[in-house]
């Protein structure tokens, strides 16, 4: 334990103790701001990000009349190319819904293929898929074909894929959706063995007489 000779010394030590606190937390504070600054500049650049998508977005659809596109709640867009009437079913969660699509920029260049990217097995609401593509799929009907405009943050993000797909980049993706089910009835489906057909066994009867050389000799 400390002694102090003199009590000049004793308030010597606790002028000390106070300036070293008062230092401490004044040198949180900037910390506290730029921390409170970055994620207000954060936010406006991806506010700005997501107006400069939804324009070029907004210039595609404008630029063909012609196609009518909806807009759906979760900030994207989509248009059905070919559409089911008669079924009211779609896709939910613990359904297996089985479907095709394509990958496209804005400039409607192929970025993934239908045939690079089939066939497709998908776990409702179950597996990390597209953002965009988890919720469109659930507003499809069986036989349905459907175009799907998504800004970035709808697909994949800043990120991008790591592949073909840029960062922050808007995407357009054909969907059809070929059939969907229950998981039960997939499960049950894919547990049933198979039945192969042997075909029977010749009689003797059908069995054609075979030559010997001797007949062949003899005729």
């Amino acid at each position: 334990m400390l002694k102090f000779s003199t009590p000049i010394a004793l308030v010597f030590f606790l002028i000390l103790v106070m300036s070293s606190c008062k230092q401490h937390q004044e040198a949180r504070r900037p910390l506290s701001q730029a921390s409170g600054s970055f994620m207000k500049k954060s936010i406006q650049r991806n506010k700005k990000l997501v107006a400069t998508e939804e324009d070029k977005i907004e210039a595609l659809i404008k630029s063909d009349p012609k196609i009518k596109y909806l807009a759906s709640k979760k900030g994207y867009w989509y248009t059905y190319q070919t559409r089911n009437e008669t079924d009211t079913l779609t896709p939910k969660k613990g359904d297996v819904a089985f479907f095709d699509y394509e990958i496209k920029d804005l400039k409607g260049a192929i970025i993934y293929s239908e045939v690079e990217l089939r066939p497709q097995i998908y776990y409702v609401d179950k597996q990390n898929i597209m953002m965009g593509l988890r919720d469109g799929i659930k507003l499809m009907r069986k036989n349905e074909k459907v175009t799907f405009l998504f800004p970035s943050n709808m697909g994949y993000g800043y990120h991008g894929d790591d592949k073909k797909i840029g960062t922050n980049q808007p995407l357009i993706c054909t969907v059809t959706l070929r059939d969907f089910k229950s998981e039960a009835t997939y499960k049950k489906e894919n547990e049933t063995p198979v039945k192969t057909v042997v075909p029977p066994a010749p009689s003797k009867q059908q069995v054609p007489p075979t030559s010997t050389p001797k007949d062949t000799i003899n005729q």
